[in-house]
């Protein structure tokens, strides 16, 4: 198998990858569901944090600190930053947000390594959809200090339209923000898997097709 075919039959074997009816945080109701909180043993993170490391490898990402948004990014930027020390030597901090701020002990809205002027980040995430979860949290991190957002690293880019754009959400964010988002497969990736009878679900194809028919992007097309 391929890096990327490798990658899809570990999400359909940890239970992440899900097809069905969902009703998405967009509002959309699409035809598959991607759970990182279904990531529930070590093994498991272990093994996903060895993808994002190598995904931010591969695209030369540099980073000082990897931040997971509350909460699924928190498992998901810890266990990328171990591995970018295991496999690659690169010793990193990790940062996540509290949902709200706290007011006592040492008080302030992240966790983790301090975010400084010039500070470089990773932002961690599990997939982007309609780009909306990545509009909520450069405000808290930009007004924490002049930080260098250098890049996003999402497990599958689902190649939909931004809210209110023609455009897909990854191309929006490195438009609108300058925000570089880096996925490790995408939703054609996933297509082709079930299609070549990688992970089960082939009799799903047809609607993942429809629905990328309305909601898909200009590189989504096939």
């Amino acid at each position: 198998m391929t890096y990327k075919q490798e990658f899809i039959r570990f999400l359909a074997d940890c239970g992440v990858l899900k097809f069905g009816t969902f009703t998405l945080k967009s509002g959309r109701v699409a035809p598959y569901f991607l759970n990182a909180g279904e990531y529930k043993t070590g093994a498991q993170l272990r093994q996903l944090g060895k993808f994002y490391a190598d995904c931010i490898h591969e695209n030369g990402l540099q980073a000082d600190v990897l931040f997971g948004p509350a909460y699924k990014g928190i498992p998901l930027s810890v266990s990328a930053s171990i591995a970018l020390y295991e496999k690659f030597g690169q010793d990193v901090g990790y940062c996540f947000d509290r949902k709200e701020v706290k007011d006592h002990g040492e008080g302030g809205m992240f966790v983790g390594a301090p975010l400084a002027d010039g500070t470089k980040v990773v932002i961690i995430e599990d997939v982007m959809t309609s780009g909306k979860a990545l509009k909520e949290v450069l405000p808290k991190l930009r007004g924490a200090a002049k930080v260098d957002i250098t890049g996003m690293v999402i497990t599958v880019d689902r190649m939909e339209k931004a809210l209110g754009s023609e455009k897909s959400a990854v191309m929006q964010a490195y438009e609108e923000e300058g925000v570089k988002v880096c996925s490790i497969v995408n939703v054609l990736d996933i297509i082709a898997a079930l299609d070549d009878g990688v992970i089960p679900g082939k009799e799903h194809v047809p609607a993942m097709r429809a629905y990328l028919a309305q909601y898909g992007a200009e590189e989504a097309a096939q």
